[in-house]
């Protein structure tokens, strides 16, 4: 079973933070929390089709490190909440 079922790529994940840091990091480029505008979305995808996707935690993670640098459970775990 994914880890991204429940939510939490790890133990030490937090979703609240995730939150956060999306608006902190991500917003510019992407839509983060509801409904996206009514006009048509270019660019990345909004978080909430990257949590309705196919990825696992595990890819997610492995996908997110490569242009971003860095560990991001928190962020993972947020976005495993907007299934």
């Amino acid at each position: 079973m994914s880890n991204m079922a429940t939510g939490s790529p790890s133990l030490a994940a937090d979703a609240g933070k995730g939150a956060q840091l999306a608006q902190q990091w991500c917003a510019s480029c992407h839509v983060i929390g509801g409904a996206p505008p009514q006009t048509a979305l270019q660019g990345p995808p909004s978080f909430r089709a990257v949590a309705r996707g196919r990825l696992a935690a595990d890819q997610l993670q492995a996908f997110l490190t490569r242009p971003h640098g860095s560990k991001m459970d928190d962020l993972i775990a947020y976005i495993g909440t907007l299934r």
